[in-house]
């Protein structure tokens, strides 16, 4: 784990566009980067493998973008990403983590209830999808 760079997105956006049928924007990514967000690179061997973008606010740890590359995926990386991330934001003084997650995306929302998240609401049509809009859950975890 380290930190994410500017010169990671080339790398990252392959990994984003691969992963997702409405990826984020490269500009998306530039303006979390510029903005202060907490970003994250996890490197396997040299290459990136996965990310995270994150916020802390107040005691809320915001988890907003989660990602592992889909060749790598089911291999544990994305249980290693979201622990270190949620043991970072404890040091941090974090007392709640969120996150939203598409109802549909069953291995993410497994991942998240098995590692003490659950759901506290959901946002009507927060997500793109093929036809028209899909839900968020909206799960949270004490820290």
């Amino acid at each position: 784990m380290r930190p994410l760079e500017v010169l990671d997105l080339d790398a990252l956006m392959g990994i984003e566009r691969r992963a997702y049928s409405h990826p984020w924007t490269e500009a998306i990514f530039r303006d979390c980067l510029r903005a202060g967000y907490t970003c994250w690179a996890m490197d396997q061997q040299g290459e990136l493998t996965g990310y995270a973008i994150t916020s802390l606010a107040v005691g809320e740890y915001h988890i907003l973008n989660l990602t592992v590359r889909p060749e790598s995926q089911g291999r544990g990386y994305g249980r290693f990403l979201l622990r270190a991330l949620v043991n970072w934001a404890k040091g941090q003084g974090a007392e709640t983590a969120f996150l939203e997650v598409r109802p549909s995306n069953r291995t993410a929302l497994n991942l998240y209830l098995s590692e003490g998240f659950n759901e506290v609401g959901l946002r009507k049509g927060y997500y793109p999808a093929a036809r028209g809009r899909e839900d968020a859950l909206v799960m949270a975890r004490n820290l």
